[in-house]
């Protein structure tokens, strides 16, 4: 059996295939069945590495390329851009294909035999308001699963996955709102699941509304960054005209992963020297200038990264609301240490929660049904994690029950349940 379910995601991907009539994902990773979506060029060795793997030669200092977040890239103009990797350069679409091979090849030594038919995962949209760049996402992601030996391509919306996943779950027929928040996209459907309908041909029918957003825990980070640290660089002081704050660019690019790079440009330096010699805090624009030539933008967004996964476990103790948790930014300056609240972060990111929960009000009218006819929530994807995303998502369904999904292998499981549908 050659097919399988395929989610590829912002931050972890998994793949998954029937074995004894059991869906069961694959491992990628030694024994892990989530792969970071990141690759290292490692430009000594001149060799890729993968995942866990590829993070951790990135951190141990090795001269290189670490891209991470590369699912963000579809829908948008940089699919065809170009990007310089030491001494060539390549298109992101090129560098999807080759994580995306790694991917398919992996799977393929683990299920012992060639993979040809798949169902990908899609966020409800890949682009926010825009059909037209949604079908060029989409039609992106099936040419380079063509290119890369699939012969069978279809898509399946990633929160309807997630209900196939659940419903194996229930014993009653219910209505459930799937969310599915993860690092790149927030996504809800409202389903109607029951043992009943598992075997349905046809569940159009069951699916009674699906909404989506561009915000994931990318977003999160970037929010952090720009409220938490970048003001420590410089971000929003002032210039010595009066009235004029630091050109805002490069602080949104350096908190934005897939933008990081294009700060190490040499005429973004010399616009950076020009910014120094006119602004009132050179002290702090000198910090920014040490992070673009010193090429520590990465690192800083890792330690962004980590800060919110560390903030996130400070809230959920008692007390931890109230605590500030000090993170050390020594490898920009000695000394430098930056206070961080969860409180802060809830205020930083209030733009993204306040999204989220308008897309569940517009599942609910797309639906037709009132809150209370809601008899679950199902909670997948790393991001749910998040105290103030879950306070969110429960605020607009008090009355919910909440039901834990496997964060960050539902979505897999559950596209494998439809590989099985379509193409046993």
């Amino acid at each position: 059996m050659g097919y399988c379910g395929l989610d590829f995601g912002t931050s972890n991907s998994t793949l998954g295939v029937v074995e004894d009539s059991e869906a069961r994902l694959l491992p990628l990773e030694g024994e892990e069945t989530t792969l970071p979506s990141a690759l290292f060029f490692d430009f000594a060795a001149k060799r890729e590495e993968f995942g866990r793997a590829a993070i951790q030669i990135y951190a141990e200092g090795a001269d290189g390329r670490l891209m991470r977040s590369l699912k963000s890239v579809l829908g948008t103009d940089l699919i065809d851009m170009e990007t310089q990797l030491d001494r060539r350069r390549i298109r992101f679409r090129d560098v999807l294909k080759i994580l995306l091979t790694e991917i398919k090849r992996r799977a393929e030594e683990q299920a012992g035999h060639p993979l040809t038919q798949v169902v990908h995962g899609r966020p409800v949209h890949f682009v926010d308001g825009d059909d037209a760049a949604d079908r060029r996402a989409e039609a992106a992601l099936a040419e380079i699963a063509r290119d890369i030996g699939y012969t069978d391509i279809s898509f399946q919306f990633e929160p309807i996955a997630a209900a196939l996943d659940y419903e194996r779950q229930v014993n009653a027929e219910e209505i459930a709102l799937i969310a599915d928040i993860g690092g790149g996209t927030s996504d809800f459907s409202i389903v109607r699941i029951g043992p009943d309908r598992r075997e349905a041909a046809d569940r159009g029918q069951d699916i009674l509304a699906s909404t989506g957003v561009r915000i994931g825990g990318t977003d999160f980070d970037r929010l952090l960054s720009l409220h938490g640290v970048m003001p420590h660089l410089g971000y929003q002081s002032p210039m010595k005209r009066a009235g004029l704050l630091a050109p805002n660019s490069y602080f949104n690019d350096l908190a934005t992963w897939s933008k990081i790079n294009f700060l190490y440009a040499p005429k973004v330096m010399a616009e950076l020297r020009q910014v120094l010699r006119e602004s009132a805090k050179p002290d702090l624009i000198g910090r920014l200038i040490h992070v673009v030539e010193e090429h520590l933008g990465h690192r800083v967004a890792m330690t962004v990264e980590r800060t919110k996964i560390r903030l996130s476990a400070t809230a959920a103790q008692p007390g931890g609301a109230d605590v500030a948790v000090d993170i050390p930014f020594d490898f920009i300056e000695r000394g430098l240490t930056i206070p961080f609240t969860v409180p802060g972060f809830a205020t930083a990111t209030t733009p993204l929660t306040d999204g989220i929960a308008g897309m569940i009000r517009k599942a609910l009218d797309d639906s037709g049904l009132t809150r209370d006819k809601i008899d679950a929530v199902f909670l997948t994807g790393g991001s749910t994690l998040l105290p103030n995303v879950r306070a969110s998502i429960l605020a607009e369904l008090p009355e919910a029950r909440v039901v834990e999904g496997d964060k960050f292998g539902s979505v897999g499981l559950g596209l494998t349940l439809e590989a099985h549908r379509r193409y046993r």
